[in-house]
């Protein structure tokens, strides 16, 4: 998957959401899903669009295409993120955790998980 993904329109960003919470899907099991009814054509746009964009990919079952999210969720949103970081914050990482410390939007327990994990990395790197 491309580092440099195409931004999402709202369907198309329901629609991943629902690839990667039920993947492999078909069209008509995600159109089932969806919070508004729109018709199985419409859903198959929407999902061939989404892997020109690099978000999904296909298998073929008989006749049927049966879409899997390209890479998980968690990645596509740190690349999301990283664009965020780049465009105002000129790639400075440590910038977007200091606002986001400060305005409180990491609670204790999500702050003890991201030290542990930068504690973890600062080993694994000391290991190579």
């Amino acid at each position: 998957m491309d580092d440099s993904l195409p931004e999402l329109g709202d369907l198309e960003r329901e629609v991943m959401q629902l690839v990667w919470a039920h993947g492999p899907v078909t069209a008509e099991a995600v159109r089932e899903k969806l919070s508004r009814p729109l018709k199985e054509s419409t859903v198959r746009t929407v999902l061939r669009r989404l892997e020109e964009k690099g978000y999904t990919t296909h298998t073929v079952d008989g006749r049927t295409y049966v879409y899997q999210a390209a890479e998980e969720r968690g990645r596509v949103a740190a690349k999301a993120v990283q664009r965020i970081v780049d465009w105002f914050c000129n790639g400075s990482v440590e910038e977007v955790l200091v606002g986001m410390v400060d305005r409180a939007m990491l609670d204790q327990k999500q702050l003890r998980m991201l030290a542990d994990q930068v504690a973890r990395a600062k080993a694994k790197g000391r290991k190579k």
